[in-house]
């Protein structure tokens, strides 16, 4: 069961494609898309990033930040995103610490859940029923952005 709106965000700390140490307290200050996917390059997966990289421009200038999770690791993010030319950080979960901290494991792999945390630190948002096609803008839709 994912995470109820009003808790706060469990903390994470992760590599992201370009094997950066990515952590929620970076983004301090700013709403978090944080969206979690069972597997790179596979096709409502691709539909669902491909979602996001089209609609970087409508989230540019809300300090909204956009970061995908599997269980992938960072080499075959680095293939997806080049693949598909991807302007988004996808952050690599191999040992399942965030997929478990948010309560998305779906039995090695990570159920399509998207969270939306505050600037604050609290989840405002979750999305359990995804449209992969039109994930990105339901999502600002939701926040009213």
């Amino acid at each position: 069961m994912p995470l109820a709106v009003g808790t706060d965000a469990p903390a994470f700390t992760a590599q992201d494609t370009n094997g950066n140490t990515v952590s929620l307290s970076d983004f301090a200050g700013k709403t978090v898309v944080l969206y979690f996917y069972p597997k790179d390059d596979t096709p409502g997966c691709t539909k669902e990033a491909c979602s996001f990289r089209d609609a970087k421009s409508d989230y540019e200038g809300k300090d909204v930040v956009v970061l995908g999770v599997s269980a992938d690791d960072e080499v075959a993010h680095q293939a997806f995103t080049a693949k598909y030319d991807l302007n988004f950080p996808l952050l690599a979960d191999t040992n399942k610490a965030l997929i478990q901290a948010y309560d998305v494991d779906g039995g090695g792999y990570a159920k399509r859940v998207t969270y939306v945390i505050s600037p604050e630190g609290k989840i405002i948002l979750v999305d359990t029923a995804i449209n992969t096609s039109t994930h990105a803008s339901d999502i600002l839709a939701a926040l009213g952005l």
